[in-house]
């Protein structure tokens, strides 16, 4: 397979270089990931407008975790799972509810676990959820705007997970202490 660059201001597409500064400016380096993805500029410019706008949902710091890991996790990507465990942290997320994701056990209360229950369902039935399966959602308190932001956030997870997949991109120096394999 080939090895996919990892791009620099130096080396990126013209129209990926205000992109890697973007990167820069939000996480204090420049993520391999958004490195590999500068190679495509729409890419990379689609994952950050998608990454803001899910930021800018209306779940919290714990649930923005869940659906994001529960993804990660569920595609057994090498990179967004400790990327993300360490986004976490700096969020404020409590490491059991990190670990319960990393881990695939249960959570540490039955809302962020319908939540978890639903993400799954969203990516293993591709959105072809039952009407018990959406209604359990609702009965634990969420909305349909949370349906659709799951969709806003499995879309994002799609262009990290699988450009991470394809290109094995190498996980960052700041995030090898949460390494990460499927069991």
């Amino acid at each position: 397979m080939t090895s996919f660059t990892l791009h620099d201001k130096n080396s990126a597409p013209e129209a990926s270089k205000p992109l890697l500064d973007n990167s820069q400016k939000a996480f204090g380096m420049l993520p391999n990931l958004h490195a590999v993805m500068a190679e495509a500029p729409g890419l990379l410019e689609g994952y950050q407008v998608l990454h803001d706008l899910f930021l800018n949902s209306s779940f919290d710091a714990d649930e923005k975790t869940v659906v994001w890991q529960t993804i990660n996790v569920e595609h057994a990507c090498h990179y967004c799972v400790p990327a993300h465990t360490g986004i976490a942290k700096s969020m404020k997320v409590s490491d059991d509810i990190t670990n319960a994701l990393r881990d695939e056990t249960p959570l540490p209360n039955a809302k962020l676990e319908a939540l978890r229950d639903f993400t799954l369902a969203m990516v293993r039935q591709r959105g072809e959820l039952n009407a018990q399966q959406t209604q359990n959602f609702y009965d634990a308190g969420y909305s349909q705007q949370n349906v659709l932001e799951i969709i806003l956030g499995l879309s994002q997870k799609v262009m990290s997970n699988y450009t991470n997949h394809v290109a094995q991109t190498p996980v960052d120096e700041a995030f090898a202490p949460f390494a990460w394999e499927k069991k």
